[in-house]
């Protein structure tokens, strides 16, 4: 009969209410409509994400930035905040599995008594004399999971914890790609610095072309004041980007977990290269972005939840032993004619609740299909986001081709203006407005390159910078 009881119960400990997880669909497009069509040798994507398995920005082969990008890993606060999080969710998990074991316990206790005898003494004539009781009892309480519910909740954390591994690595190549963007962004005011310098002694010279052309004769005051202007305006727009190079450094400083007084970056250049990314077909996607491993885990997360709201409507059933010796007096506590046990068995079950537990099981439904809808837009917005960088490559390539042309075009009419002012062919204003346009130029060519590495940063985040899956912590 034991035996049968046993069985039984094992039998029922092997079901599960609720519905299975099934990873909700998402059809994905062929190939991005921004992208030439794919090579040969891309697979069908699998939902899921995984660690970055390389350096992704050794791609644009700086050395200041492939030493500063590792230490976001290791030195960068919101990261450690985000990985307590994970460990704080692995450590729920553990929790909530230890309700599948029996709890176990031991207690102990000897007391000394005595009655007391004529004239208040003990151990008088005729009256036991002071003696020693004890026990020594041990019990276990249990609990099994017939229904499955703990088992559920076990999944719904485990689930939970894979959503904040997701996290922690979204958060690791969003601190990296930030990072990215600063240092880009400081070279890029490196090297506006320097084509400001540039612009700075260009006009000083030509303010001493016009005050010796004024010197002799052949140019006016208006001449020299005008030169002086334009001069003056290039040393304030010089030192403005001195101002926002600083505002990098210290945003790069934060990044990699150091007090801004504590960190400084040389001059440098921007990359002169844009690197080429392959973002292969849209469906592998799915198996390369971290907040879409999240956003899947979390309808797991929500799908497991209905299997424990199901479980409100079965009884709990708890099932105790108690064992162990009780002796008076205290001697010979192990014998076995002082031993004693127990066994029991109970059921609780909740026959009105007005409705309640129907609620709560709707509002775990209500929480999964929000959970899939979610999933369903983080999907969408990562092809938008992909479609977006790529567009902002391919204009943003002809674009810079074009800027190039007229930079090397305005450099020309520069030099035929001041050439034309000296030989009194010219007006001045025809060099300053020569000069304006060079500058112009040459500015806006630079914040070309600045966002063809900005918008090749953004893709490569779009891409889930190199990570694949089935890296995530072993459920």
């Amino acid at each position: 009969m034991r035996r049968l009881l046993l069985l039984s119960l094992a039998a029922l400990s092997a079901c599960e209410i609720g519905p299975d997880f099934r990873a909700p669909t998402m059809p994905a497009p062929v190939a991005y409509k921004e992208a030439p069509a794919p090579a040969p040798g891309w697979s069908e994507a699998k939902p899921a994400a995984g660690l970055p398995k390389g350096d992704w920005w050794k791609l644009y082969n700086d050395p200041d930035l492939n030493k500063l990008e590792p230490l976001v890993a290791v030195s960068n606060q919101t990261l450690a905040a985000d990985y307590d999080a994970y460990e704080q969710s692995v450590a729920i998990v553990d929790e909530t599995r230890g309700e599948l074991f029996p709890t176990i316990g031991i207690t102990g206790s000897a007391t000394r008594s005595g009655e007391a005898g004529p004239g208040g003494g003990t151990g008088g004539a005729g009256i036991g004399g002071p003696r020693t009781s004890g026990t020594f009892e041990g019990s276990a309480d249990w609990t099994p999971d017939i229904w499955g519910k703990i088992r559920r909740q076990v999944e719904a954390n485990k689930a939970a914890a894979e959503v904040s591994a997701a996290d922690l690595a979204n958060a690791t190549l969003s601190e990296q790609a930030a990072l990215a963007t600063d240092y880009i962004d400081l070279r890029g005011s490196d090297s506006l610095i320097t084509l400001l310098q540039q612009t700075v002694a260009a006009y000083q010279r030509s303010l001493q072309i016009t005050q010796n052309q004024a010197n002799a004769g052949v140019a006016t005051p208006l001449d020299v004041i005008t030169a002086q202007t334009q001069l003056e305006g290039a040393q304030a727009s010089l030192v403005n980007a001195g101002e926002a190079r600083a505002q990098y450094e210290h945003a790069i400083a934060v990044l990699i977990g150091h007090a801004p007084a504590d960190f400084s970056l040389p001059p440098g250049v921007l990359m002169p290269d844009v690197p080429e990314i392959p973002a292969g077909v849209p469906s592998t996607l799915l198996e390369r972005r971290p907040d879409i491993a999240a956003a899947e885990q979390t309808v797991a997360e929500e799908n497991a939840l209905i299997g424990v709201a199901v479980g409100a409507f079965y009884p709990d059933i708890s099932l105790s032993a108690l064992g162990g010796f009780s002796a008076d007096p205290i001697g010979g506590l192990f014998s076995a004619s002082n031993a004693l046990w127990s066994l029991g068995a109970s059921a609780t079950e909740t026959i009105f609740e007005g409705g309640e537990r129907g609620a709560a099981v709707s509002a775990a439904k209500f929480g999964y299909d929000e959970a899939v809808a979610n999933y369903r837009q983080t999907v969408l917005s990562a092809f938008q986001q992909v479609e977006d960088n790529l567009s902002d490559l391919r204009i943003l390539a002809q674009q810079a081709q074009l800027e190039q042309a007229a930079v090397a075009d305005s450099t020309q009419a520069v030099q035929i203006s001041l050439n034309e002012y000296q030989a009194g062919t010219q007006a001045y204003t025809t060099v300053v407005t020569a000069q304006a346009t060079q500058l112009a130029n040459e500015q806006t060519a630079l914040s070309v390159q600045e966002n063809r590495l900005l918008a090749s940063v953004s893709l490569i985040q779009a891409l889930g910078g190199g990570w694949q899956s089935g890296d995530l912590p072993n459920p």
